[in-house]
């Protein structure tokens, strides 16, 4: 395992506090925003479902003036005619305003939806995104909440119409004969019956689907993202073949599922059809007029309204799985914001100076697990560069990562200035602790802009100059808009040259603190030396801690510690180290012999 290949528990990002199980926000409690909207929604909706069964009786009353013997009353017809008109209207006018509403406060919940969420994933350690690709992250904040479009905009009303129909249906024939009534209500009590069987583990076959989705999700933004390194590497085949193994168990899960349910849908739907209904209610009609047990015309309202009657529960069951998929969506966005976001101090305190202090630092991934950091103890002054060395796994990298305060220390303190970076505001850290990582992000927009995420206020002049001692202005000039062009569109960097756009911006923030994981990693020869060159302009006066790629890139640091299973064994200059550490004679030499990837 590799420094930057992180443990995690059942999935997720393993903290030094967890081994408790987190218990999501409620979709209640996602909702509240917007429950009154959603409370005035679903009493419109129900009056809405009562209003719309009065059309119908009065075509039933009108039927009846119309077939009575004698003269026909006009009046009484015609003042059906009007009734009905009203409560279509009433009926209509309610259901859109209902509709209007959900989808109003849909457009209000997801934005302020997003806004917790982002706000929540602004205050989580650093390292919890190192448990995450961005597929994973890009599934939460756009398409989780996007499911939750049909949870807001329809579910609940749906479910109000469903519930209301039905009932208040039965209720008016129960007044005209409830044995009728109750012979027209037996598809409902079917339907609904084979309906709760279809349904159940639904929500454990809808979990599976939405965790293949998101498995397939990764797999697609990995295998387009890192295309040109796996194709290089030759090892084009074996990502195409781990993506395609995703894929077709994407489908492998999603036939499991469909297959299962296949049949039992479709009695279901069958029995709650309109058309089902119909002959249902004539058929009993048929039979209580033939024994005389209901005159002629008292069935009109059972034949008018018996299609009405399963309609809103069929149409619920049709948008059942994008209910589950909301409930699901809302389940993981639940999660999401109920992630442990780092403790900041109630009375923060600033540092009185730029060194950096590991007092007895234990660190472990996984609560009673194996410690990846034990006893570390680490002193770095301004003005001075510290490296650290040993194999891969060995823990460079999670020492790096404390400092900028990734995680927390299990036992210890990791202090600036002497003041716990625990205690000190998380925007004042990283205003004074500046970092540059292997894997280099640059954002979507220009390159001035990517640059300016090192102060945002920065005006052009300062950028450029800023870009200047990166020792990468010549080539942002040579791009298509110049500081205008937007990456990923006109702008295509390779590794070294994104390093070098990250070392601008480091520039531009000027943090008394430095932190280098491996910034030469993924550069050529040339842009190494351009990236060393940049980087000692910026170390100078600085408090730099580097993780070294290449030893003989650090054999004039003040200070190199070599690490092994978690532990500094070994501290001292290069000559030193070379004379006295058979540990350090050893990565030397694997070094010296050219063996890449011993050190790193």
């Amino acid at each position: 395992m590799s420094d930057n290949d992180q443990p995690t528990v059942d999935g997720r990002m393993a903290t030094a506090d967890e081994g408790q199980t987190i218990e999501p926000v409620s979709v209640a409690e996602i909702l509240r925003p917007v429950r009154v909207p959603l409370a005035i929604a679903c009493l419109l909706r129900a009056v809405s479902a009562v209003a719309m069964i009065f059309p119908f009786l009065a075509v039933a009353r009108i039927g009846e003036d119309l077939l009575a013997d004698g003269p026909v009353d006009n009046d009484a017809v015609w003042g059906s005619v009007r009734f009905g008109i009203i409560a279509l209207v009433v009926a209509m006018v309610t259901l859109l305003g209902a509709a209007a509403i959900t989808h109003i406060a849909d457009v209000d919940f997801q934005l302020d939806i997003r806004r917790r969420m982002a706000e929540r994933l602004g205050r989580v350690p650093l390292g919890w995104f190192d448990a995450r690709n961005s597929g994973q992250v890009k599934k939460s904040l756009q398409d989780d909440v996007g499911a939750m479009h049909h949870l807001v905009g329809h579910a609940l009303i749906d479910t109000v119409a469903a519930a209301i129909t039905p009932l208040a249906t039965v209720i008016v024939l129960l007044a005209i004969d409830w044995r009728l009534a109750l012979f027209t209500f037996v598809p409902v009590i079917l339907g609904l019956y084979l309906y709760s069987t279809m349904m159940r583990g639904y929500g454990e076959k809808m979990q599976e689907y939405q965790d293949s989705l998101g498995r397939v999700n990764g797999a697609v933004v990995e295998f387009l993202a890192g295309i040109a390194v796996v194709k290089t590497f030759g090892e084009a085949d074996e990502a195409h073949q781990r993506y395609t193994e995703e894929t077709e168990g994407f489908a492998d899960t999603f036939h499991d599922w469909v297959s299962g349910t296949l049949k039992l849908s479709n009695l279901t739907e069958f029995i709650l059809s309109p058309v089902t209904s119909v002959m249902w209610v004539l058929t009993g009609s048929v039979v209580f007029v033939a024994n005389g047990w209901i005159e002629p015309t008292e069935a009109l309202p059972f034949l008018l309204l018996g299609a009405g009657i399963t309609a809103p529960i069929q149409a619920l069951g049709f948008s059942a799985q994008e209910l589950q998929v909301g409930l699901a969506a809302a389940g993981r966005v639940g999660e999401l914001l109920a992630t442990p976001t780092l403790e900041v101090a109630d009375s923060p305190r600033s540092p009185d100076g730029s060194d950096v202090r590991f007092d007895g630092v234990s660190f472990g991934y996984e609560t009673g697990g194996r410690d990846a950091l034990t006893d570390i103890d680490l002193e770095l002054q301004p003005g001075t560069v510290t490296a650290l060395v040993g194999a891969s796994g060995s823990g460079k990298t999670t020492i790096a990562r404390l400092v900028p305060r990734f995680w927390d220390p299990r036992a210890g303190s990791v202090s600036i200035g002497g003041v716990d970076v625990r205690d000190i505001d998380p925007v004042e850290l990283y205003q004074r602790v500046g970092f540059v990582f292997q894997d280099v992000q640059l954002i979507r927009a220009s390159v001035a802009d990517n640059v300016r995420l090192g102060r945002p206020d920065a005006s052009l002049d300062e950028v450029v100059a800023a870009s200047r001692l990166a020792r990468i202005h010549d080539r942002i000039t040579e791009l298509p808009d110049g500081y205008d062009t937007v990456v990923g569109d006109g702008a295509h960097l390779s590794g070294g040259e994104a390093q070098r756009v990250s070392i601008a911006r480091l520039v531009l923030a000027d943090t008394p603190i430095l932190v280098l994981d491996e910034a030469t990693a993924y550069a050529d020869p040339e842009s190494e030396a351009e990236i060393q060159e940049a980087l000692s302009i910026l170390a100078a006066g600085r408090t730099l801690l580097v993780i070294a790629h290449r030893l003989g890139t650090i054999v004039n640091a003040d200070q190199i510690c070599v690490v092994a299973d978690g532990r500094i064994v070994d501290r001292g200059t290069h000559d030193t180290l070379i004379r006295e550490s058979e540990q350090y004679q050893r990565l030397w030499a694997a070094h010296d012999s050219g063996v890449a990837g011993t050190v790193s």
